[in-house]
């Protein structure tokens, strides 16, 4: 489990990425990059870290699933991921 003041701060990002994201895209399309500039660091969208759903664990992330391959292994066991199923031969 990822420490609570990592997880606020990636939740944070994200809703500053939505709050300028048609801001960021106008002054992207214009070629304003000292606008740009002036923009919070935490509003560009490769500030985010992909991070597990559940978890929040940051290694190991499964971009198809949106889990770390921790708990992808536990739900695929379990059976609760649909066309998943374990490899034998």
């Amino acid at each position: 489990m990822a420490k609570k003041s990592i997880v606020v701060r990636d939740d944070k990002r994200r809703q500053m990425i939505e709050r300028y994201a048609a801001k960021r895209a106008e002054l992207k399309q214009l070629g304003d990059y000292e606008g740009l500039a002036k923009l919070p660091r935490n509003s560009s969208r490769t500030r985010l870290k992909n991070r597990c759903f559940e978890t929040h664990r940051p290694r190991g992330y499964m971009r198809q699933f949106g889990l770390s391959r921790i708990s992808f292994r536990e739900h695929a066991s379990r059976g609760e991921i649909p066309g998943v199923t374990k490899s034998s031969w």
